[in-house]
């Protein structure tokens, strides 16, 4: 390590978090008055019919194509035409998507020849925010880090969790207007997944919302996924992040200090583990293992909740079968995931060249594996695009990912929506959709920020 690495180092282990995040931002300010950050500007625009574009053109990084309804109708062309496609004129630079679901798993499963470093999404994030975390690290220092965290989601602590989750589900839905619209993104969604944040990271429980607020601020940002954040307003919800996660760390370490039993905690796993340890004087990586598990535990789970209501009430067939069985419960959780697919993506990049499903691929070039593609393929699901919530191969979807950056807490999304399911059924005989949901401006989170429902109260028998 020579000299000058040396100092940042010392720097960043010695200066307050919070402190360096509003520093980087001081300078990124003042550099944009003498030269464009060249992040690129999105505005909204009628998406045409795929039939109407060229195939060299098409272009799946728009972050208004699932707001706009159009994600089908493009990746299913992709499928059949290019399924290995180029696109050389993105705003996030060029890419490669591969858009079936066998070559998704061949490509996931291979991290010797693709790698996850060193970002997950299809652009990059603010210069000065190109925070560390694991799911963007091949092995070994992806397991390693990985290892540290994982106990949280063993099968026995999600054992001992369900009753938690049970209770905070039933406290919620037990307060929810009947028979008047409402906001199940915020009353439901987002409510519960904060409530099951703040408890996997021992956060201060009526501060729940800010875990929430940092995932968004996280994943919006029009360099990184087309999002439509403020930059103002990213470096200070990021600052702030950094210093309550500081004060928590910090605080954890002296509980233990004093003799405190260990909790089982993702702060407190961190701290316990040899390969984390020190991970606060690691300030970049503390920061981005931080937001990747408050990000894994928001939009998977909080954006499944709201696409099953949504998913049932466009196949009501469906809704009718399974209240008439509701033993078909635990096999429509899956099909939820499938057919919502909530993240919809992860990118890779290719050490080497190598050649996929026919095309020449170079060393240095960036794969975006859409799994939101993959999960609709008809090679694979037999009438993809519908809902079926006894689907036979539904289990085989690929939300999660696959191989060594699998999702660590696929396990406990599942538990939570069978038991939010298992309470719903119980309470309501309706959840009616009362207008059409509004949906992120994102090419990375499949998700809504708005969906208005009606319940009806189901009659005792």
């Amino acid at each position: 390590m020579n000299l000058l690495d040396q100092v940042i180092n010392k720097a960043q282990a010695t200066i307050p978090l919070d402190k360096q995040i509003q520093g980087v931002h001081l300078f990124q300010k003042a550099k944009k008055m003498v030269v464009s950050d060249n992040a690129p500007v999105f505005v909204e625009r009628p998406i045409p019919d795929v039939e109407d574009v060229p195939l060299a053109q098409i272009d799946v990084s728009n972050p208004f194509l699932f707001r706009q309804g159009k994600w089908q109708s493009y990746f299913k062309r992709l499928r059949d035409e290019a399924p290995v496609h180029y696109q050389p004129n993105s705003p996030f630079g060029p890419f490669w998507s591969i858009t079936r679901y066998e070559d998704i798993i061949a490509v996931d499963k291979n991290a010797d020849v693709f790698s996850a470093e060193p970002f997950i999404v299809i652009g990059e994030p603010p210069e000065g925010l190109s925070v560390e975390m694991f799911i963007a690290m091949d092995p070994p220092r992806h397991d390693e880090q990985r290892n540290a965290v994982q106990g949280v989601v063993a099968p026995q602590n999600l054992e001992e969790m369900e009753d938690l989750i049970r209770s905070r589900v039933q406290e919620v839905l037990d307060n929810l207007p009947i028979g008047e619209p409402f906001d199940w993104v915020d009353k439901v969604s987002i409510e519960l997944t904060s409530r099951m944040l703040a408890t996997l990271l021992d956060f201060p429980y009526e501060q729940r919302r800010k875990l929430v607020y940092w995932s968004d601020l996280a994943g919006g940002s029009a360099s990184a996924t087309g999002g439509e954040n403020d930059m103002d307003e990213m470096f200070t919800g990021i600052a702030d992040m950094a210093r309550h996660f500081s004060a928590l760390w910090h605080d954890k370490a002296a509980r233990l200090a004093a003799g405190e039993k260990p909790g089982f905690d993702l702060i407190t796993l961190l701290q316990s583990s040899e390969d984390t340890k020190d991970l606060i004087h690691r300030p970049m990586e503390f920061l981005g293992n931080l937001l990747l598990l408050i990000v894994g535990g928001n939009d998977t789970t909080r954006n499944s909740m709201t696409g099953g209501v949504l998913a049932l009430n466009q196949f009501p067939d469906q809704f009718a079968k399974l209240k008439a069985n509701p033993a078909l419960l635990r096999k429509m959780i899956p099909e939820i995931i499938r057919w919502q697919t909530p993240l919809a993506y992860m990118r890779r990049v290719a050490k080497e060249d190598t050649v996929l499903n026919g095309q020449f691929i170079r060393k240095g070039d960036k794969l975006v594996m859409w799994y939101v593609s993959g999960n609709r393929d008809e090679r694979k699901f037999e009438n993809p695009d519908e809902f079926i919530i006894d689907r036979s191969a539904a289990r085989h979807h690929i939300s999660f990912g696959i191989g060594v950056h699998r999702c660590m807490g696929s396990r406990l999304a599942e538990l939570q929506l069978r038991i939010l399911w298992e309470e719903l059924l119980a309470r309501f005989e309706d959840i009616e959709v009362v207008s059409e949901p509004e949906y992120a401006q994102s090419n990375f989170v499949k998700g809504y920020t708005k969906m208005m429902v009606k319940l009806t109260s189901k009659q005792p028998a």
